[in-house]
């Protein structure tokens, strides 16, 4: 048998395959007192031990809450933590962006999700998905290894519903509409995605239009964004694909949808709903609206309550 699988096998459920092959990638497994591949095989009689991922690189003592930033939390309990990630932060240390994290947030005030670092020591500690720097909303964060692989197993199975609420650029003329096209790495320009990829990957957006606003320009419009996939960058891809980027988003709207009202991009996780870990129990999960979006809404004499929230949410 190799390796990877007799491993997987063995951590099962807490780790998963691929996490699993980054720790033998890491050195962290030994066959027989020596670091072996992925591939190699093992066979009655074999010594295979598994040490634990570095500890230097992921200190709970050197994150204070007085020091990190602050993050709302929807909900928390033994296995999950949902919070309301802001816009303006990243949700995990990368180059350009050392600090003032989701991460740094969470292990302040929830410091025991150090032993939650990947295997191969990567800041990521119950990362199972992410929202875009300026995107604002509802995210879920595991607490153990099982909850880790259980909800990674959720979004790729794709059960997961999420819910986004977009402001655009224009009138959208349908209510009602599906957007099919696939996203990857824009060709050129390799900070972007596009519809237009040399490599896309499968992407479904469906849009509803829950309102329609008179401007100076070409109007806004409110959307109601229910993604069937994660691609990165998916939905403002898409909402600039048909002519309708998001209000905010110099990237894919260019000036025209950059600078007024919104400093960031016109886009918030409105909704999260997940089967919980352990229990299965379907929880449904929402992010109040951030104080752009109500102020902006508010400009246009909308209401919006949380009865009227609830039923942009339900809406078929």
């Amino acid at each position: 048998m190799r390796l990877d699988v007799f491993v997987s096998m063995r951590l099962a459920p807490e780790y998963s395959r691929s996490q699993v092959a980054r720790m033998i990638k890491a050195g962290l497994v030994t066959v027989n007192g020596t670091v072996a591949r992925a591939s190699s095989g093992v066979r009655t009689g074999d010594n295979i031990e598994v040490a634990a991922a570095p500890a230097g690189a992921l200190d709970p003592s050197i994150y204070k809450e007085g020091d990190a930033p602050e993050i709302p939390v929807i909900f928390a309990d033994d296995e999950i933590i949902v919070v309301n990630k802001p816009a303006g932060m990243t949700v995990h240390p990368a180059p350009g962006h050392p600090n003032g994290t989701l991460v740094d947030a969470l292990l302040a005030r929830f410091p025991e999700l150090a032993a939650m670092a990947e295997p191969d020591g990567v800041l990521r500690p119950g990362i199972v998905h992410r929202l875009d720097k300026d995107t604002s909303g509802v995210m879920v964060v595991a607490r153990t290894p099982f909850s880790r692989t259980a909800l990674s197993r959720q979004f790729k199975d794709r059960s997961v519903r999420k819910t986004y609420l977009a402001i655009v650029k224009g009138k959208v003329a349908r209510d009602h509409l599906t957007i099919e096209r696939p996203v990857g790495r824009h060709p050129v320009e390799r900070k972007r995605m596009s519809v237009r990829s040399h490599a896309p990957r499968d992407a479904v957006s469906h849009i509803t239009v829950l309102a329609r606003f008179d401007d100076v320009d070409a109007g806004t419009s409110l959307v109601r964004v229910k993604p069937d996939t994660g691609r990165m960058h998916q939905i403002r891809v898409h909402l600039a694909s048909i002519g309708h980027p998001c209000l905010g988003d110099p990237l894919y709207g260019g000036k025209a949808a950059s600078g007024g009202f919104f400093h960031r991009q016109a886009l918030h996780a409105l909704a999260l709903s997940i089967a919980h870990p352990r229990s299965g129990k379907r929880l449904d999960f929402i992010a109040p609206l951030p104080t752009d979006f109500a102020e902006y809404l508010a400009q246009k004499s909308f209401a919006a309550n949380t009865a009227e929230i609830q039923r942009w949410i339900e809406l078929k």
